[in-house]
């Protein structure tokens, strides 16, 4: 089976990532952990992961793609950069 999918935003929540996959015909998609040029993360919502992974699942989802940050460099001399969470 061929995975086709496409970079979508989680402004609008997982589940919603999930439907726009839907509806672009993919069956997988990729997305940013967190804000990719800060450091910012929104917080988890447990409800809205759950219904993702039921979308996924009744759709036959391929493998889901977390994309770290730009900023994520443990070998910047930036002390700012250098001490984000990985």
């Amino acid at each position: 089976m061929f995975y086709i999918g496409a970079h979508l935003s989680t402004a609008k929540g997982y589940a919603h990532m999930g439907e726009e996959a839907l509806s672009i015909s993919a069956n997988t998609f990729q997305f940013f952990s967190r804000n990719p040029r800060g450091s910012k993360m929104k917080k988890l919502d447990e409800a809205d992961i759950e219904k993702l992974m039921q979308i996924a699942e009744e759709n036959n989802f391929g493998p889901l793609l977390a994309h770290a940050p730009y900023t994520l460099n443990p070998c910047s001399s930036t002390e700012s950069i250098e001490s984000l969470p990985i």
